[in-house]
């Protein structure tokens, strides 16, 4: 991936889903016309989900996932099936592929799709095996959802321009995302970026939520400028005017804070990006109740990235021991990475998340939702530090968004 590359959490993500050999990776090749998928008649080719980027002429930017078939069997089918229901979490859009007259795994699928809100295009793939059944299948497939499928042909490339044009037709209205910096600043505006480059910055470039950040300033028209936390005084000290807005790294708030300007507006990366890939309310609310914690309370940090863990690392080191030094140092703190994220969240008491960068908003509002539905609140790190430091109030939040007590 280069800097200009679109990364995968801004990307439409469009998952395939089907039974085993009822031809995704097939259909995956003919849509990228790469050999992006393994093709085999043994059942259960496809094992952990094949992510492929490109771009799709009518759509943009977008990610298309293969998925194991969700009819695997055994201990590892079922270990599988559980990839291939991670996937559909992050799925904006969903191809569900039909096969044959048995429709009972398919329809589970398609439910699971519509409660989640997901679009789904239905897909009869017809290989040359099983061409002649296709229109029964296709007329069955009608009878038992109401929709009249696509039938689809990877083989002869017959149907991909249709597929393509259905995708763009049920494309999510909130597709287009929102800005990341919002309301906060307009063209013309000074912009100064403070950007801590320690430990935990990656040597010779910049973390993504900073470059993503920078170049949409840029698009803006604002006048953008970087220094690092040390810097920060002698930098300010350098405009005649002070700067419309400070974004920092969440953990420089302590030291950023202090030095703003009057009238100049502060925020961090995370905090933006609690907007821009979350629910933004949920989260300033799980902020607030951050504070109303009892030493016995029982916490979960998400992190998005699996990176090994580094000194004063901010999700693993940073934040429990500005939690314990606020709260109690009784607080029981568990950490997950990644996509590993439990079914289950009732025995804690908040779920404080990373900014996800390296997710799409799908994915991180499916966590959400599994908070809002099992009554558990939910923040993120840049909420939350800004809240334990007591700041909160202070942070400019972007489109609007107003504190509901503080």
């Amino acid at each position: 991936m280069t800097l200009n590359d679109t990364t995968r959490g801004n990307r439409l993500h469009i998952g395939l889903f089907g039974r085993r050999n009822a031809g995704k990776s097939s259909l995956i090749n003919a849509l990228t016309g790469q050999s992006v998928a393994t093709v085999s008649a043994v059942p259960g080719t496809t094992t952990d989900p094949v992510y492929k980027a490109m771009e799709l002429h009518g759509v943009g930017p977008v990610v298309f996932i293969d998925t194991a078939g969700f009819d695997d069997e055994g201990e590892l089918g079922q270990l599988r099936v559980e990839k291939t229901e991670q996937a559909a979490r992050e799925t904006d859009i969903a191809l569900l592929l039909f096969s044959g007259l048995d429709m009972a795994e398919e329809l589970k699928w398609l439910a699971i799709f519509r409660r989640q809100k997901t679009p789904v295009i239905l897909v009869v793939s017809c290989t040359d095996e099983r061409e002649a059944a296709g229109e029964a299948l296709t007329k069955a497939v009608e009878e038992a959802t109401g929709v009249c499928p696509l039938q689809v042909s990877a083989v002869k490339k017959q149907g991909l321009e249709e597929l393509r044009q259905e995708l763009i037709r049920v494309l999510p209205e909130d597709y287009e995302q929102p800005s990341i910096t919002g309301d906060l600043c307009q063209a013309g505006d000074l912009v100064l970026l403070v950007m801590p480059q320690d430990i935990q910055a990656p040597k010779g470039r910049l973390i993504l939520p900073q470059v993503q950040t920078l170049r949409e300033l840029l698009d803006k028209g604002c006048q953008a400028l970087c220094c690092t936390t040390d810097r920060l005084q002698e930098t300010l000290a350098r405009f005649k005017e002070p700067p419309q807005l400070i974004i920092t790294d969440s953990q420089a708030f302590k030291e950023v804070y202090p030095l703003k300007p009057q009238g100049t507006l502060l925020t961090s990366f995370s905090v933006l990006f609690a907007a821009f890939k979350g629910d933004m309310d949920y989260f300033l609310a799980g902020a607030e109740k951050l504070l109303q914690l009892k030493e016995s309370a029982h916490i979960l940090i998400a992190e998005a990235c699996t990176h090994k863990p580094l000194q004063e690392d901010i999700g693993r080191v940073k934040l429990p021991r500005l939690l314990r030094k606020k709260i109690g140092d009784g607080l029981q703190i568990d950490i997950v990475s990644g996509k590993d994220f439990p079914a289950d969240l009732r025995g804690f008491d908040i779920i404080i998340h990373c900014g996800a960068c390296m997710f799409n908003r799908k994915l991180v509002l499916s966590r959400v939702k599994a908070c809002r539905e099992q009554g558990i609140p939910m923040t993120n790190y840049g909420l939350a530090i800004a809240a334990l430091l007591g700041i909160l109030s202070r942070v400019a939040l972007p489109n609007g968004t107003k504190y509901a007590k503080m």
